[in-house]
């Protein structure tokens, strides 16, 4: 089994910046991908950013491009997601995955194979 444990969210404001990092631990031989989704009340779970575990394939949704950047750290199972001049409709509950497609970092939910516990953002005016 793989575990996937998210972190680094919280309250901020408008255009503050957050750091979330998400650590993988178990049986992560298989891991590809690691992605970032998130789900706001009453909206259904929207993919936010990718990253291909071995090669330097990264995917964003349009609404971050440019404020949000994904990283990761092969040492310490760990990757990240820097985010930057956050908004308001950023906020949400933030999800990192795990998945063994080969094919690209996918940006589809049902592509991906493990999930954190999702950690809290939330962003004021």
């Amino acid at each position: 089994q793989v575990q996937l444990v998210e972190s680094g969210g919280g309250l901020v404001q408008a255009g503050d910046s957050l750091r979330l990092s998400c650590a993988a631990s178990g049986r992560t031989s298989s891991r590809n991908s690691m992605g970032w989704f998130r789900q706001a009340p009453g909206k259904e779970r929207e993919f936010v950013a990718a990253i291909s575990w071995s090669g330097p394939g990264t995917k964003y949704v349009d609404s971050v491009k440019g404020r949000f950047g994904i990283s990761r750290d092969n040492a310490k199972n760990t990757v990240y997601l820097q985010m930057n001049n956050l908004k308001p409709e950023d906020t949400a509950v933030y999800y990192c995955a795990m998945t063994s497609f080969a094919l690209g970092p996918p940006t589809s939910a049902a592509r991906y194979d493990y999930w954190g516990q999702g950690t809290q953002v939330t962003v004021s005016s």
